[in-house]
């Protein structure tokens, strides 16, 4: 297998590769079954024989679980490794609660996630998602508290404006910022990505396919009890409105021979030097294609193509990315 490109993560940060592996998928999160732990074991591995070194998870994943995966993961390849930690999402039994981003707070879930985890250090530690009732300084002051402890290498943050991303990096800089961002979804482009770049932040972005909607595998209308139809760009007339969008993102990857799944990784990759796709999985078998989506080359007409059609406002309806 291919190795992977490396890039600077932000301004003077860390060296890490231009594709991230997303491990949520490899706990349950919304109280479904757990994925087979070797299998989920054995992709990490091999995400790190190709050059992958980017892990990326939340304490709150399976309530700890998928910490705990990582951990055992990486015993005895800890260097090989570069390991991303959201903190501060509240759950009780597959339930969103809310946030809880006090200091003191904070403080407690350093260490129980360097417990499961088996290291000594966390290499990027980021709120999940600003809370309104904490300061942005005061939340960013932690962790920084947290560097100089040598708890936490670099700091990051996620899901956050672009008012809160200055803040956040006037009180101690920010090597990255984590967030949604496809062809479907470009509503970081208007504000929030400039600010980025301005400020040298790098950016983690997530869900490049949609939640499903790019792979060109979906049809419509959606099985029943499929948890994407609480959205509303997949449903009725919003979801086939989308999926013609989609036949030509299938058409594009037909003649470039490729799939859309990684045309549309691609694209994402495009966007800039200091952009990684973020691509969750937890079976090897999805190892090879991914990977291939980096060295996938969109002419200048074929990127004209997919702008066109996937302008801003081009989906219809919304997801939990969309504020």
């Amino acid at each position: 297998m291919k190795n992977i490109k490396k890039i600077h993560l932000g301004q003077n940060g860390p060296l890490v590769s231009k594709l991230g592996l997303g491990c949520m998928r490899m706990s349950s999160i919304w109280g479904g079954p757990t994925p087979d732990e070797t299998e989920s074991i054995a992709t990490i591995h091999e995400a790190l024989d190709s050059g992958i070194n980017f892990l990326n998870t939340g304490d709150f994943y399976g309530a700890g679980h998928n910490e705990m995966l990582i951990g055992k993961a990486i015993k005895g390849r800890r260097d090989d490794a570069f390991i991303s930690v959201k903190f501060g999402a509240i759950f009780h039994n597959g339930q969103w609660l809310g946030l809880d981003l006090r200091p003191i707070a904070i403080k407690n879930f350093i260490n129980y996630s360097l417990t499961r985890l088996g290291i000594e250090t966390i290499d990027l530690y980021q709120p999940s998602r600003m809370d309104e009732s904490v300061p942005v300084e005061d939340i960013i002051g932690t962790v920084a508290d947290l560097i100089k402890e040598g708890k936490v290498r670099y700091i990051g943050v996620s899901e956050i404006s672009a008012d809160q991303l200055r803040k956040a990096n006037s009180t101690y800089p920010i090597s990255a910022l984590e967030i949604g961002y496809s062809l479907a979804d470009r509503q970081i482009e208007s504000e929030l990505l400039p600010t980025a770049r301005e400020l040298g932040i790098g950016v983690v972005a997530f869900a490049n396919t949609a939640e499903g909607l790019l792979t060109g595998e979906l049809k419509a209308p959606l099985p029943e009890n499929d948890y994407r139809d609480h959205f509303s760009r997949f449903q009725g007339e919003n979801l086939i409105h989308n999926l013609q969008k989609v036949e030509v993102l299938k058409q594009l990857a037909h003649d470039k021979g490729c799939t859309p799944t990684q045309l549309a990784i691609a694209w994402v990759k495009d966007q800039g030097e200091h952009i990684m796709p973020l691509v969750s999985m937890s079976r090897r078998s999805r190892l090879p294609e991914n990977t291939a989506a980096m060295d996938i080359v969109i002419t200048p007409e074929e990127m004209n193509t997919l702008n066109t059609t996937f302008a801003a406002g081009a989906i219809l309806g919304g997801t939990y990315l969309q504020r």
